[in-house]
Parts: C-alpha cells; structure tokens; sequence
C-alpha cells in the first residue's frame, strides 16, 4: 500500500520533479527562478515548458487544456480546447504554444464584475499563474492561471491574493533585515484548511427541490435523535463512507494534495478532511479541488455531498478552518514563540503585529466570511461567535501581561501529563488547552482562523489577514527604520502597540452571553448579519490599506462590495422561491390530503353509529386547518414581500435580512409542524431521519 501511495501521489502533476525531469537544465533554472524568486518569465522559456508539458499531458492522457481560473462566483472555471492542430495533408498534429499556456481569452461577459465593466465588453484574458502547478483532470490539463479584464482589473479571487502574498512578502521582509536577518530573501504565508462537509444518499436528495436548488433544507422537523448522544464525533466511519474517502483520497492524492486526517464530525452524516499545509495560493488552488472532487466522488457512490454551511436545522453547520502561518525562505516560522518567547522580540513584534491587525481589522475578516449561509452558523453554540477576538492562551497572555506591567514572567517548567494509566507514555502538556469558541486562535506556532463557511474559497479570507498584517508590519517598518536606538524603540513599539490592542485578546467562552456585553464595552463589533458586515467594506480606513498595499484599487473593491450584496439577496430570492414552490405544490396539497382523510374517516364513523372515538381525527383535522390557514397567508405574504424589493444594492440585503428571512422562519415553523403530525407515507420528500441516517 504504501508502494501504491507513493507511485500514485502527484502522478497527474506537472510539478517540480517532473519539470526537472523534462525541461533542459537551463530552462528548468530560469522557470524556477520565476516560481521561487517571482522574476518575470521569458516567452521563450514558455515555449519549451509549453511543449514538454503538453507531451507529459499526452501521454497521461489528456486530450485537452484549459485555463482554470476562480471568477468571483466563488467557484472555479474552464474553458476546454483540444491539442489538435490542422495539418497540410488533411491529418492533425498535436500542438500546445507558449502563448497558449501564458495566456488565454475566455469570454467574460457572464461573470460577476460589480460594475468593473459593461456586459456587452466580453474580453477577459486568463494569465498563467506558475506557482501553482498544471495538472490533469478528467483528460484535460488544466493550467492555473489569474483571471483579468481588458482594462487590467482582477477579475478573480487569485490575482488579490498574489498580490496579497506579494505585500506580506516585502514588508516582512523589510522588518526582518531590521533583526539583520540579511540571509532572508522572501516570507510565505501558509494555510493548512479542515474541510467539513456532509453525505446524504442521492436518491433521497433527488426527492428535496431545496437541497437541489439551494443546497440546505429549507423545511424539516428535527429528527427524534440528533447529535444528542455524540456518539457519531470521532466514531466508527461505515463503510459506504469509508468507500467514499478511500475513493476521494486517491483522487486527491493523484493531484497532489495533501489529504491526510480524516473523521466523523459531531452531526450525523457530517465528516471532515484536513490536509497538510501548504503555500497560501497552492492551499487555495487545493482546496476548490477538493471541493469539486467531493462532490464527483461522491456521486460514484451514488451519494451527494453537502457543502453549505447549515444544510440542517438542530444539528451542527460545516465550516472550515483556515490554519495560517508566515515563514521565511530559511526555513524559520516566525509564530514560533521558542523555548523562551518572552525573550524572542522578534516572535513578539510579528505576535503584536497579529494582533494589532486582527484588533483594527476585525471588520474586514468578518466580512471575509461573510455569506447568506454562514450566517446560520455565525453566533449559534456551534462556531465562533460574530465578534472577532483572539484566544493566545495562558502563557502568552501571561507574558504579554508581564511585559505591559514592567515585571519579569516567572518561567514555568512545562507539566507532565498525568492520566492514570501506567502503560502509556509521559507526554509534555501542552502551554495552554485549546479554545474552539474563539474566531481567531493561536495554536502553537500558527493561528486557527474559525469563522470561515463550509463553502467558502478559503482566498478571501487570506487576502484580508494578508492585507491587514502586510499594513500593520509596513507601518513597523517605517517606525524602525529610521531608530537610532532600535531595542529601545522595538520595546517601546511592542508595549505601545500591546496597550493599544489588548482589547481583541479573549481566552474566555466565546459562546457566554456575557461575552457580547463585554465585547461591547470593549468598543469591538458584533455584526451578526452579512448586509451589516458589508456596510463597513469601503470604510476609509479599509480602502486606505488595500490601496497602501497594493491589493485592490478603489474601483476593485467597489466591485466586490456589489457583488456580494447582489450574491446574498439573489441567494436569499431563490430560497424564498422555492419555499413558495414547494409550499403550494407538495406542502399544502400533502395537508388537505390527510385532512380530506381524516374528514372522511370521522364521516364514516358518524354514520356507522359506531362506538369508535373519533378524538384523535377530530383534534388532528383541527391542528390541520389552523396549521394550513398560517402555512397559506405566510406563503402569500413571501410572494408579496418578493415584489418590494428595493432597488439600491445597499438597501437588499438589509431588506432580505429583516423583512423577507423572518417571513421565511414563520412559514417553515408551520410547515415543520405539519409534518410532525402528518403520517409519513402522506408526506411528500424525505424527512430529516431519512437524510440524516440512510447511510450505512
């Protein structure tokens, strides 16, 4: 086995093994000298990748390229054209160009621009991005690449995020040669994301018109057993399922990434897939596979797998945790405290800066998760509350604490762990336990991003914990650099910076009511709702940094401001819409079905003169007309609130938020209590039990 997952692991990449292997020694430098030291590529070292690469791609298979990109729909795109080339005797040859690889132009009529450019203005040109490698899916190769207009605008998610990685580059670059760290030429940031998602079985979703159009149940009684028992957590994984990850981890492994744990999560029928870390573009390339090859694999199975963040209601949401480091081309993480962080200025100036750029930019990471679905998990006792806080645990806190006050930390020897069994090693504890109700946590030598949605492209959130330190550290940077006394100036700018923001810093329960007290008093936000993190994307001081830095300009981030508004309300639409649907055409007709049942039954009773109760006919025919009466004016009154729409995109999703979610909440609650008291043969789609247990 292990032979196996050796032989198979990257077999459909074109990475730097394989590169080296078929690209002259000379080409392979200067490609290399592009991938690592990011100088501009020369066209004719194109042309030679361009051809070893399309022979390695024939030879495994392909038929095909295409330039695969990540428009801002938040999924990935392709455009699919064959190698084939006409010949002069009538025959074809197989032909794949530098220019071919460099660039392409797809149109880009359909994607969402938020008003960068006008619908009829269809080009868009696709860059190569050689950082990322190519690799084969489905007999195609596909080239990773950056997707912008004809005016030069981003159109995508991985052209800010280049550039975000770019601007963290150089200005931790620049604080570090203030260290005399001269050796360090480039920093990296890094992101290992847990994906959680769920299995249902396909022949009972084909029966949802909810899950198929929005991807979450949008009716459902909760089923007499839940997450209760948390007995599924780290369970026993059966076999259909451990088919399917058997399957998926091949797949995965295949293109090179690195899957390795995985595990039953607390919901029935929830699972989780958490890889190894790797650079933040690569990890966000590999993750939209990931994606997409849980949902291919699963259909082998005759199975669907459910990406949105709340596709049950009583049970717990999926999310996806964004594990971020920075590290240096030497090979130094620079989150790690070390055997002596007090001591470690360094690890402290880069902590402080973490925290100081989490504290000032806590709107933009809370926007940077910001989605119609998300929302249902955001503040419930399941994910991080709202409210963006750090968790730093025990020892750092004491440390930080020692610093402020001018005392010296009292170092602790570190405890053994004690749990009274004699055969078991003796292991270290940890400095702190964990805490899974902060947002944003430091666990060890990185920092635990939690608040990110199940289906999100983990890109938007790197770019804005990007951009914020990027600024923070540029701003340290200008400070120093100037010093003439630079450790008494570091110190100062520590303690200065560490009084100012300690207020982010939580190590408490984040899912304590009295939280959301403190947090106010604190002057930090809670913006619960997707239209309310939105209002604070163009404040001045975001699109000071994203400017500064050189991620966005103005006419970029109004874009994005646009289209995720439109994103939410449109989501928002067809839920509403199907609700509407499938109220009149299976819900209401299901109820005066077994009314009609009912009603005939009590008849027949009273005109046998019969000794037989009819209670239980009469209360239920009652229940059902008083249940009917609310599902019918609750349904007319979403039609209605679906006509007032207003008209300017700031205004929807307030509109959605208050008006037309709180009419979707009183028609489900009727519709949910129908289906308590409705025999399930009359039912008309699959209930929670049958979703939530089928698979074994």
């Amino acid at each position: 086995m292990e032979s196996q997952v050796t032989e198979i692991f990257g077999s459909l990449v074109f990475d730097e093994s394989t590169m080296k292997a078929r690209l002259p020694k000379e080409t392979y430098k200067q490609l290399m000298k592009t991938i690592v030291g990011g100088e501009k590529l020369d066209g004719n070292v194109a042309t030679v990748v361009a051809n070893a690469m399309k022979d390695w791609a024939i030879e495994n298979g392909a038929t095909h390229f295409t330039h695969w990109f990540q428009p801002l729909t938040g999924i990935t795109a392709e455009k699919h054209d064959s190698f084939i080339q006409p010949a002069s005797d009538g025959k074809v040859i197989m032909e794949f160009s530098g220019k071919e690889l460099v660039q392409g132009e797809p149109d880009a009529s359909s994607f969402p621009s938020g008003g960068l450019r006008a619908t009829f203005e269809a080009r868009g040109y696709t860059a190569w991005d050689p950082t990322s490698y190519a690799f084969i899916k489905d007999g195609t190769l596909c080239i990773p690449t950056a997707f912008c207009s004809y005016t030069g605008e981003a159109l995508d998610k991985k052209t800010p995020l280049l550039r975000s990685m770019q601007a963290i580059n150089k200005q931790a670059v620049r604080v570090l040669h203030l260290f005399g760290n001269k050796d360090v030429t480039s920093v990296k940031t890094t992101v290992g994301p847990e994906q959680e998602y769920f299995l249902v079985d396909k022949d009972l979703y084909d029966k949802r018109e909810d899950l198929i159009f929005t991807g979450r149940t949008l009716f459902g009684a909760k089923s007499p057993k839940g997450q209760e028992l948390e007995d599924h957590y780290f369970g026993m994984i059966k076999p259909r399922v451990q088919a399917f990850m058997k399957d998926l981890n091949k797949e995965l492994w295949k293109l090179g990434i690195l899957a390795k744990t995985e595990h039953n999560e607390v919901a029935p029928a929830q699972h989780e897939l958490a890889p190894i870390f790797s650079t933040t573009n690569i990890a966000c390339d590999h993750n939209q596979l990931t994606m997409e090859m849980m949902r291919k694999v699963a259909s082998r199975h005759n199975m669907v797998c459910l990406l949105h963040e709340k596709p049950f209601d009583g049970v717990n949401g999926s999310g996806k945790h964004n594990n971020w480091s920075i590290s240096t081309n030497t090979g130094k993480n620079l989150l790690d405290p070390g055997e002596t962080p007090d001591q470690n200025a360094q690890f402290l100036l880069f902590l402080v800066a973490v925290i100081k750029a989490v504290d000032e930019y806590q709107d933009l990471l809370r926007i940077s998760v910001a989605s119609a679905g998300n929302d249902h998990r955001l503040g419930a006792n399941e994910a991080p509350p709202a409210i963006v806080s750090i968790f730093l645990g025990d020892e750092l806190t004491e440390i930080l604490d020692c610093l402020e006050q001018g005392k010296p930390y009292g170092k602790h020897e570190k405890q053994k762990m004690e749990i009274g069994v004699t055969v078991l090693p003796v292991f270290n504890k940890d400095a702190t336990d964990r805490n899974r109700t902060s947002p944003f946590a430091f666990t060890g030598n990185k920092f635990e991003f939690r608040m990110l949605g199940s289906q999100d492209s983990i890109a938007c959130a790197n770019i804005m914990i990007n951009t914020a330190v990027s600024q923070v550290l540029s701003e340290f940077a200008d400070e120093l650099e100037g010093s003439k006394d630079f450790q008494k100036d570091l110190q100062s700018l520590i303690l200065k910076t560490l009084k100012e923001h300690k207020r982010i810093i939580f190590n408490g329960n984040g899912y304590d009511d009295s939280w959301v007290k403190e947090a106010e008093k604190r002057g930090l936000y809670n913006l619960r709702s997707t239209p309310d993190a939105l209002d604070h994307l163009l404040d001045e001081k975001n699109m000071k940094a994203f400017e500064a830095q050189k991620i966005f300009s103005e006419s970029e981030i109004k874009s994005r401001y646009e289209i995720q508004n439109e994103n939410y309300s449109k989501i928002i639409n067809i839920e509403a819409l199907t609700m509407i649907d499938m109220t009149k055409k299976q819900i209401l007709p299901a109820a005066q079905k077994f009314a009609l049942s009912l009603s005939n039954t009590i008849s027949a009773l009273s005109a046998a003169n019969s000794s037989l109760d009819a209670s239980y006919e009469k209360d239920t025919l009652e229940k059902i007309s008083s249940l009917t009466k609310v599902i019918y004016e609750s349904e007319k009154e979403l039609e209605k609130s679906l006509e007032t729409i207003p008209e300017e995109i700031g205004k929807q999703g307030h509109y959605f938020h208050e008006v037309v979610i709180e009419i979707m909440a009183k028609l489900r609650k009727a519709c949910d209590e129908l289906e308590v008291i409705t025999p399930k043969e009359m039912w008309p789609f699959p209930t929670y039990g049958d979703l939530l247990f089928s698979i074994r």
